[in-house]
C-alpha cells in the first residue's frame, strides 16, 4: 500500500524527483530566503529523536553510526539523519543543536532536550541498571524552562556581543515537537508483558498532555506530538520477545505488540483531542507516524527499500540480523570467537538501521509524507506557512 504522498509516487527515487519539481513550481511564487512563521524547533524525545544529547553527557558512541550522511558517529542512533533533521532542513534551518552539548552548539534556531533511553515517566532505576536514560520528559521539560529563563535574563542585562541564544520572544514563534513514549512502552516488556504495560499506557499520554500545557504556559503555541511506531515489526522485539508463528501476521510482525501500540495511540491521539480544546489559539498537533513506518514495514519494495523486518547494523543474519548480545558497532567473544555487529553496505534498502531505529532512508520517507501534510490531525497547513525547502 503506498503512502499518502501525491498519487505518482510510489518508489522512493521518484519521490525526490517529484517532490524537486513540485519545490520549483512553488520557487516562483516564494523565494529560497522567503520568511517561514516558525523561528526555531524545541524538541523533546528519546533516541528517535535525540541528536547528540546522550553521547554529550556519555560519550562513547562509536561507528557504524553516522556513516550515511555524517561519515561519522553524530550522536543519533541511525546511519544519517533522523525525522526532526529532516524537518529542520525543511523549514530552512540548521539542524537543532542537543541541550547538553557544551561546545559547538547554536541555539538561535531552537534547542533539542531529547536523549536516548528517555522516558516520558520517571523512572525508578538507574542509567546503569536498565540503560534507562535520567533525562525523563519531565527533566526535559525543567531544561526548557531554565533555558527560556536564562535567555530572558540575557536579553535584559543588555549584553553586548555576539550570542548563541534566541531573541525571548521566539518562544511563541515555534514549533515544540514530541517524540517520546516508545521506551515506556518497551522497556519493561519482558519484565511484565504486555498486559502489564498496558496498566501504565494512560499515565503515559496523560503526562504528554501535561507537558503540553505548562509549555503553553511558557509561550509555545504550536505543538506536533509524534505517535509510537509499530515496535511489533522491530526485529529486536521479534528476537527477543518469545512467540510463535502464529503471533505474527502476514507481513511477519508480532500482532498483540503491535494492537498495543494502536490503543496507545489511539489514547495519545484521544488525550491530545481534549488538551486541544483547553488551549485557546493553538495549533496541538497529533503526527501520524505510525502509519507511514507501517507501510514501510510492511512493503518495503514500495517505496524504494528492500528490507523491512530485517536490521543493516547487527550481527546473525537470518530474517532479523539483530542478537541481544551484540548490538550495533559492538564487538564480543562468544563461543571462542569474536564477532562484531557490523553494518551492511546499503542502509538505503533498509527500514530497520540496528533492529530498534530507523533508517535515515526510513526517516526520509516518513518526513516526506508528514510534510504532504496527509498525517496531520487535525489539518495543519504548513506548507502555507512556511517555504518548505527540499531536503537532500
Amino acid at each position: 500500500m503506498p503512502l499518502s504522498l501525491p498519487k505518482i509516487i510510489v518508489h522512493f527515487r521518484h519521490v525526490l524527483v517529484v517532490l524537486s519539481v513540485g519545490m520549483a513550481m512553488l520557487s516562483t511564487c516564494l523565494t529560497q530566503d522567503s520568511k517561514c512563521e516558525f523561528k526555531a524547533i524545541f524538541n523533546f524525545g528519546d533516541s528517535n529523536s535525540d541528536t547528540g544529547g546522550f553521547w554529550a553527557a556519555f560519550p562513547a558512541q562509536s561507528g557504524p553510526f553516522g556513516m550515511t550522511f555524517f561519515h561519522k558517529p553524530s550522536g543519533r542512533a541511525t546511519d544519517g539523519r533522523l525525522i526532526l533533521d529532516f524537518l529542520a532542513q525543511a523549514l530552512g534551518m540548521p539542524f537543532i543543536s542537543p541541550y547538553l552539548q557544551s561546545i559547538g552548539s547554536d541555539y538561535r534556531h531552537g534547542v533539542n532536550f531529547a536523549t536516548l533511553a528517555s522516558t516520558v515517566l520517571l523512572p525508578n532505576t538507574s542509567l546503569f541498571v536498565t540503560g534507562i536514560s535520567p533525562f525523563s520528559l519531565a527533566i526535559q521539560l525543567n531544561q526548557m524552562k531554565e533555558f527560556k529563563a536564562k535567555v530572558v535574563e540575557y536579553h535584559s542585562g543588555n549584553t553586548k556581543g555576539s550570542t548563541q541564544l534566541p531573541s525571548p520572544d521566539i518562544f511563541g514563534k515555534s514549533i515544540y515537537t514530541f517524540y517520546i513514549g516508545q521506551n515506556d512502552f518497551t522497556s519493561n516488556l519482558k519484565a511484565i508483558g504486555i498486559e502489564g504495560v498496558k496498566q501504565y499506557l494512560l499515565q503515559v499520554v496523560s503526562q504528554i498532555a501535561a507537558t503540553v500545557k505548562e509549555l503553553f504556559g511558557l509561550g509555545g503555541r504550536t505543538f506536533f506530538v509524534l505517535n509510537l511506531a509499530p515496535v511489533g515489526c522491530y526485529p529486536a522485539l521479534l528476537v527477543q520477545l518469545p512467540h510463535e508463528t502464529s503471533d505474527l501476521d502476514k507481513f511477519g510482525c508480532l500482532i498483540s505488540y503491535n494492537k498495543a501500540v494502536v490503543d496507545y495511540n489511539n489514547m495519545l491521539k484521544e488525550a491530545l483531542s481534549q488538551t486541544r480544546r483547553e488551549l485557546p489559539n493553538s495549533s496541538l498537533i497529533y503526527v501520524d507516524t505510525h502509519a507511514v513506518l507501517l507501510q514501510l514495514f510492511q512493503d518495503p519494495t514500495s517505496h524504494g527499500l528492500r528490507y523491512g523486518t530485517k536490521a543493516c547494523c547487527g550481527y546473525g543474519g537470518g530474517n532479523y540480523n539483530f542478537h541481544p548480545e551484540v548490538y550495533c558497532g559492538n564487538t564480543k567473544v562468544m563461543n571462542a570467537t569474536k564477532v562484531t555487529a557490523s553494518a551492511c553496505k546499503d542502509p538505503n534498502n533498509y527500514v530497520s538501521w540496528d533492529g530498534i531505529h530507523a533508517t535515515e532512508a526510513a526517516n526520509k520517507l516518513t518526513t516526506l509524507a508528514i510534510l504532504n501534510g496527509s498525517y496531520f490531525d487535525p489539518p495543519f497547513p504548513l506548507h502555507k506557512l512556511c517555504y518548505l525547502h527540499p531536503v537532500g
